[in-house]
């Protein structure tokens, strides 16, 4: 399996109400230096019904401004009609990410 189909198989893990940054799927993948990998690998998508890339925020929780599937703000709607919840500063609430055991 290729790292692209390692990140993808991680990212349909992500249930639906949460979300995970770039790093987590990196660090579940196997190697947190790929978090600029686990990006592209989502921008190139294959299958977005299937592979919720949009589940996939920085660290910080906050959503792409270029959204790969739908432009601006797409990703934000998806991530609400999912019930995730954003704070005053637009960034994803912190109860909201996966946890990661260590």
């Amino acid at each position: 399996m290729n790292t692209f189909e390692q990140i993808y198989m991680v990212v349909r893990t992500v249930p639906k109400g949460k979300v995970a940054s770039y790093g987590q799927i990196a660090r579940l993948v196997g190697n947190p230096r790929l978090s600029r990998v686990v990006g592209y690998a989502l921008h190139v998508n294959p299958d977005p019904e299937n592979i919720p890339c949009y589940r996939i925020v920085n660290r910080l929780g906050e959503v792409s401004e270029a959204f790969a599937f739908g432009g601006e703000n797409v990703q934000r709607r998806l991530l609400l009609e999912d019930g995730v919840e954003f704070d005053e500063n637009g960034r994803v609430k912190k109860e909201y990410f996966i946890k990661l055991s260590d």
